[in-house]
């Protein structure tokens, strides 16, 4: 009986204890989080880097997918390489000395700019069977030759003086610069890579 009656018996009231608030002043029994769902991997990159491409289906679509990633990749470079950009620059360009020496060029009229001109029609005269066309364009042709050779020695002097000046610890060989000056004052200035930076007639 006694068996009986202990079983029987209500279990006791268990006290309900109160949480105790955190230190940092937050109830522990309201969840945790920012109070909205977190959002899924693609959506949160669609937000970071804009729509995502879905991927190719065929081999075909790969191939001009690369093609077109290839080609704005080369624009990309040759857009650096024209605005001077040295990451993108060929070897031959890359330093401040020849910065410097793109600059003197770009910065005067050169003679050499005649030099094409001239020889476009000094072989085009060749095709005239007038003897006085040939003598006078054979005598234009040695004119601009010998002020071509005039004019580069003056740049070379001027190259040589700013370099100098700008960089008396260069490990760069004058010669080089000379003769990298001289070659782009031979090319049209429109035509120059990289593009020129300064004016014709701005002080260096």
């Amino acid at each position: 009986m006694r068996l009986l009656r202990r079983r029987n018996d209500a279990p006791a009231e268990v006290e309900e204890i109160e949480p105790v608030p955190a230190v940092d002043g937050t109830d522990p029994r309201r969840p945790t989080g920012k109070g909205r769902p977190t959002p899924r991997r693609r959506e949160a990159q669609k937000r970071r880097t804009g729509p995502v491409a879905p991927p190719p289906k065929t081999r075909r679509e790969a191939y001009r997918r690369m093609r077109e990633q290839g080609a704005e990749r080369r624009a990309e470079m040759r857009a650096g390489m024209m605005n001077g950009d040295e990451r993108y620059l060929m070897p031959r360009d890359r330093g401040p000395e020849r910065k410097l020496v793109r600059d003197i060029v770009d910065s005067r009229r050169n003679a050499g700019v005649l030099f094409l001109f001239t020889a476009v029609i000094y072989f085009i005269g060749l095709l005239i069977p007038s003897v006085q066309v040939k003598a006078a364009i054979t005598s234009l042709w040695l004119t601009v030759l010998l002020l071509l050779v005039v004019d580069s020695i003056v740049l070379g002097f001027r190259i040589r003086k700013l370099v100098r000046q700008r960089f008396p610890d260069t490990e760069v060989r004058m010669r080089s610069l000379v003769f990298y000056g001289v070659t782009r004052a031979t090319m049209i200035r429109r035509w120059r890579a990289p593009k020129p930076a300064v004016a014709v007639g701005q002080p260096i």
